[in-house]
């Protein structure tokens, strides 16, 4: 290949998109493109398996997501279900955030199982779809051309690689060696804590169906169960307490449940324990180029709501649609540029959300803590906490561009449809179509495509017009070949129908279950436009 600068400016698609990094983050984006016939390399500096994995929890809106790879179902078969999260103070209950009362979810509850785990159904996955990750393989050296990366690989027995991928992905951490050949900037707001935390077995008062975030004058403590009498324990404790050499003992979480936990609970054994400090940290760019980072490499944000690794995992189908589309030419190049700019304002939301979160439990002057007490109380009462702070933690309430694409409460198939028969709300199909189908699962979520736009024609809440199935039919007729269309009826979710709105619509999802826009019925020409848009092409056959 000889030097890094001195290479062809030509491009081809046909190169395999490097993935760096083998957490869950690099393993789904490398699923995602898998799945689509995208040629992938993952490479992974050594990191490994460890029993020491801090994200323990996956949230409804990842289980949804999830699906798209066909990993949900063995991933509910390994983990534990919560039903929510309960808040103390000083061991009185103040408030609870019920995930079983999302009205809008197919998954109204939390998963928690190790990140082992996690990354053990995401590499089993990979395995199926032809992938593999190289260990020991770190990435020295990049340079990134407009016309696409370089770098240079180093093996373990010190082999040296030079490689031209047609797209790098960079999930390599908080100490993104990627971030930094890119020379992007990794700042943030002022929140430097540091947590004890363990999983451990324990004996305890409290529900298994809950977590517990426990708040006292001394700091905050979290328990999780993780089934089977495991529970993981994250506390706050004062900076360089300890370090690899030296991790909190057994004797340290109990004297610390004691004094900040609701119910009464015994420590009986430590599966392992360690410590860490968070330093809220946000990349100036999520993009440079042909380059993209994802995960830690391009946020850091506190573990208070267990949202790194998830917000991480929405970062990876963010991109990977995306990214397949434009490989695959269903979409233009353009559309990556949206990646950026949407992951880069969640991650800034939940970097906010989370501070106040983590700053709450912290609090310890007796007029702030009453204060605290007293809003978390009236929150609950008046079902503001369960408005706000449920979806905010399932992160079901993820919208992009402000509230312009929220989350539409659907499934997303682990398969395309392309090609199949369009059906109609009652899942008969109907013949003679032009259109790709969508579909309705055995639950009776409505499930949209994976690869492109979906087209949802909602009737209404009440009686259809008289002419809606003519009007339907009319839109079915002119809209591009292949296009997905689901006919849905009023017997839908709850929360789907309170987001389609009362009257008659026509709304057009993104592969990712997020709204595109509305669209009036009877113009089905606007809908055309409005998915070439969407596709960022120039034109389409």
């Amino acid at each position: 290949m000889g030097s890094l600068t001195e290479r062809h400016a030509v491009h081809g698609t046909d190169r395999p998109v490097l993935v760096v990094g083998a957490g869950p983050v690099g393993l789904v984006v490398a699923c995602e493109l898998l799945q689509q016939g995208v040629p992938v390399r993952v490479v992974d500096a050594g990191r490994g398996h460890t029993a020491h994995s801090r994200a323990n929890v996956i949230w409804p809106r990842n289980l949804e997501l999830l699906d798209r790879i066909g990993v949900t179902e063995e991933l509910l078969d390994t983990g534990h279900r919560l039903a929510g999260t309960a808040f103390y103070s000083r061991g009185r209950r103040l408030a609870t955030a019920w995930m079983s009362k999302l009205p809008d979810s197919p998954y109204p509850f939390a998963l928690t199982l190790s990140q082992n785990d996690t990354e053990g159904v995401l590499r089993r996955r990979l395995a199926a779809l032809g992938g593999t990750v190289e260990q020991g393989v770190r990435l020295t050296a990049l340079d990134n051309a407009a016309y696409g990366p370089a770098v240079k690989l180093e093996h373990e027995d010190g082999r040296t690689e030079e490689l031209e991928p047609g797209w790098l992905v960079g999930a390599d951490g908080a100490h993104s060696t990627v971030r930094k050949e890119l020379g992007i900037g990794y700042d943030g707001p002022p929140v430097d804590v540091s947590f004890a935390i363990t999983d451990a077995r324990l004996t305890t008062t409290l529900s298994e169906d809950l977590s517990h975030y426990c708040y006292a004058p001394s700091g905050a403590m979290v328990l999780g169960p993780m089934g089977d009498g495991v529970h993981r324990i994250a506390l706050n404790v004062p900076h360089d307490t300890y370090s690899e050499d030296d991790p909190p003992p057994r004797e340290m979480f109990q004297q610390v449940v004691d004094d900040r936990a609701a119910g009464r609970s015994r420590v009986e054994e430590l599966l392992w324990s360690g410590s860490f400090r968070v330093r809220v940290r946000i990349a100036s760019a999520f993009r440079s180029g042909r380059c993209f980072l994802a995960g830690d490499a391009a946020h850091v944000i506190s573990p208070a709501g267990g949202q790194g690794m998830n917000t991480g995992m929405q970062d990876a189908f963010n991109l990977a649609w995306k990214l397949s589309g434009v490989l695959r030419g269903e979409f233009g190049e353009p559309i990556l540029d949206s990646y950026d700019s949407e992951r880069r304002a969640v991650s800034h939301e939940v970097a906010r959300s989370t501070a106040l979160l983590t700053k709450a439990g912290l609090v310890n002057t007796p007029a702030k803590v009453a204060l605290r007490d007293a809003a978390f109380t009236a929150a609950d009462r008046t079902g503001l906490f369960q408005r706000r702070l449920a979806p905010q933690l399932s992160q079901t309430a993820v919208s992009y561009d402000g509230d312009r694409h929220p989350r539409m409460p659907l499934k997303v198939s682990s398969d395309s449809l392309a090609g199949g028969s369009l059906f109609g709300g009652s899942g008969e199909a109907v013949t003679g179509s032009r259109s790709a189908a969508s579909r309705l699962d055995n639950s009776g979520w409505p499930t949209i495509d994976r690869d492109r736009h979906t087209v949802l024609l909602w009737p209404g809440t009440r009686t259809p017009p008289a002419d809606w199935q003519r009007t339907s039919d009319q839109l079915r007729r002119e809209l591009p070949e292949g296009t997905p269309v689901l006919g849905l009826t009023r017997a839908v979710p709850r929360g789907l129908a309170r987001a389609l709105g009362p009257g008659p619509a026509v709304a057009v999802v993104r592969p990712d279950g997020h709204l595109l826009a509305r669209a009036d019925p009877g113009r089905p020409q606007d809908i055309t436009r409005l998915l070439t848009r969407a596709a960022h092409l120039r034109s389409r056959s």
